[in-house]
């Protein structure tokens, strides 16, 4: 389900990730690990922010059998926040590959009325994780 295209020396439970893939989606998923530089790269071009970021999404244009899209992760973010919140690597890139697919499924924090938090927050709870990164974020 999940197409790892992993860019990095970093191994995570990825038998999680595919739990959390399966119960969101029938779908194939692209997911690349790739460190900040890379993600930098990319977020300036897509996004015209020149900085890494922890994670982006990128929807495909549905058609039967498409893929649902790509989610790209910094393991240099998930290494760093995990450190600095107390938690496991494994969480932490578990938090944010939830954040993905929730944005390739359609949710959208910035714009939404509190609907992508409430499933972020049910998912949290689901997979027995610490808090998300919409949480973590309003908390700031």
């Amino acid at each position: 389900m999940i197409e790892l295209d992993n860019k990095t020396e970093k191994n995570y439970d990825f038998l999680l990730l595919e739990q959390i893939a399966e119960g969101l989606s029938e779908q194939e998923i692209e997911l690349i690990l790739t460190h900040n530089d890379e993600i930098a790269e990319i977020n300036r071009e897509f996004r015209g922010i020149d900085k890494p970021t922890d994670v982006l999404s990128f929807p495909n244009d549905p058609f039967p059998g498409a893929p649902l899209g790509s989610i790209v992760i910094s393991v240099d973010k998930v290494e760093s926040v995990a450190l600095e919140l107390g938690h496991t690597a494994d969480n932490e890139i578990a938090l944010l590959f939830i954040h993905g697919m929730l944005h390739l499924l359609g949710f959208d924090h910035e714009v939404d009325n509190g609907e992508m938090r409430d499933k972020e927050s049910e998912l949290i709870v689901k997979f027995n994780l610490p808090k998300s990164l919409i949480v973590r974020t309003l908390e700031e």
